[in-house]
């Protein structure tokens, strides 16, 4: 390990229990998305004590909020991203306030350098689990000028190279005509038919589309007593992909059934995006690697192949506009499930503590490579630009 770095290893052990208390006081005082007034509070007052200019409410998100420290000579800008909204009922059940308090807890400690080149910024993006406001976030500039963006994510195992699904969440309403349902039906259009053929229609659909293809639905609205015709009717939809592509493809098929399903019954039918779409997490494999190695420089050999994570995740946005990487790091002993009390719990416990220290010093590490190696950086830049 060479100087450098070892500096940033002692910084890390010298900050534990400061960047510990941050994550513990966020996950003990669980909010749910774009309400983490609480969580944006710990951490932008976290980094302002380390020097940093911070500015809340930013794109127009009041809990969101951009920590900027500038180093002592021109060099690269790179981004940590911090996640710390919670499930609810559940809490910190995806482990969020240590994906807060990592990249802040990295930032800080690589802001200690005396020669640091280029710039640090911590990017508070709320919402993740629902809503994610890093769709807005890219939207609205904010990752202009970043060279690389960076954060990790508490599993099951150490997995440095993740791809996502790409998600679109649609809102199909089906408008009919009321009428009394026995004297006089044959005035009524039923909007409920109309989704019922829908989800038949649906159901044929899925027949026929990759296995890695997935749509999910649920009717939200059916009508409201049984003697009258629905006039109103509507379901909500996840579709996910392996690619942004293929996505908008069966979106159109989708939107295709639903006409269909309309027409059989003469009702109407008109839809809408009800969340922000997001699209698939691109890894760079450049930065990955990068990552990879600096597992390894902390003494780490358990490194679990790339996976795709059945899932998505708003960063998939952000690894569109910049080089990314959203790798998992093993929380305890990795059998605790996400999403769950017990992972919380996790999340908070001693085994919480540790998988903190691991992964602020890992994510600086990487960082100081970015901001150091020009050559590395030049390849992650152009493995960026051949992607796109």
């Amino acid at each position: 390990m060479d100087a450098i770095k070892a500096f940033y290893r002692d910084q890390a052990q010298y900050l534990r229990q400061e960047v510990w208390e941050v994550a513990r006081q966020i996950g003990e005082h669980p909010e749910l998305g774009y309400k983490e007034y609480f969580a944006s509070e710990v951490l932008s007052n976290f980094l302002r004590n380390h020097n940093f200019e911070v500015k809340t409410g930013i794109a127009g998100v009041d809990t969101a909020f951009l920590a900027r420290f500038r180093g002592t000579v021109p060099g690269p800008k790179i981004a940590f991203l911090a996640e710390y909204d919670a499930l609810p009922e559940v809490g910190h059940g995806c482990g969020h306030n240590l994906i807060g308090a990592a990249s802040a807890g990295a930032a800080v400690i690589l802001s200690k350098s005396l020669e640091l080149p280029g710039e640090i910024i911590v990017v508070g993006s709320p919402a993740e689990e629902t809503s994610g406001a890093k769709v807005t976030l890219v939207e609205k500039g904010i990752f202009e000028g970043v060279d690389a963006a960076i954060m990790f994510h508490p599993g099951s195992q150490n997995v440095p190279v993740i791809s996502s699904l790409a998600l679109d969440a649609l809102e199909f309403t089906f408008h009919g005509r009321a009428a009394h349902a026995v004297a006089a039906s044959h005035f009524g259009i039923n909007a409920l038919d109309a989704v019922i053929n829908f989800f038949v229609g649906i159901n044929s659909l899925k027949k026929q589309i990759p296995h890695d293809m997935k749509i999910n639905g649920v009717i939200t609205e059916g009508g409201t007593v049984p003697n009258i015709i629905p006039e109103r009717a509507v379901a909500r939809f996840y579709l996910r992909a392996r690619k942004r592509k293929e996505l908008d493809e069966l979106r159109e098929q989708v939107i295709r059934c639903a006409e269909g399903a309309a027409a059989m019954v003469s009702a109407k039918m008109t839809w809408q995006k009800f969340e922000f779409s997001y699209d698939e997490m691109r890894t760079n494999l450049t930065l990955a690697d990068c990552f990879t190695r600096n597992l390894r420089e902390l003494g780490i050999q358990h490194i679990a192949p790339p996976q795709t994570a059945m899932g998505s995740v708003d960063m998939g946005n952000v690894s569109r506009a910049v080089p990314s990487i959203h790798p998992y790091l093993t929380l305890g002993t990795g059998t605790e499930i996400p999403h769950t009390k017990d992972f919380a719990q996790a999340a908070v416990s001693s085994e919480g503590e540790k998988l903190l220290l691991r992964a602020v010093q890992i994510l600086a590490f990487t960082g100081s490579d970015v901001l150091r190696d020009k050559k590395l950086l030049q390849q992650i830049k152009k493995e960026f630009r051949l992607a796109k």
